[in-house]
């Protein structure tokens, strides 16, 4: 396979990646890990240079928790 073609293969599957992120799906990748987006929901903090509190809007993140495959690969 030619780096081009490497490099279009994995943008295909980037994008794959992304579409099901979007979509609320959880991913699941054999032997690597599961990706999913979590919802954050708003909340107070506080400024820590004055005390003042903030808030802080609802937002999402994307999570990844390595397989015991992987960990056990890398940790031993």
């Amino acid at each position: 396979m030619s780096p081009r073609q490497a490099r279009d293969v994995l943008a295909g599957v980037i994008d794959l990646l992304v579409g099901h992120l979007k979509s609320g799906d959880k991913l699941r990748l054999k032997g690597l890990g599961v990706l999913e987006v979590k919802n954050r929901p708003a909340r107070t903090a506080r400024n820590p240079a004055t005390g003042a509190p903030v808030q802080v809007p609802a937002s999402k993140k994307i999570t990844f928790r390595p397989a015991k495959d992987l960990k056990d690969a890398i940790l031993g």
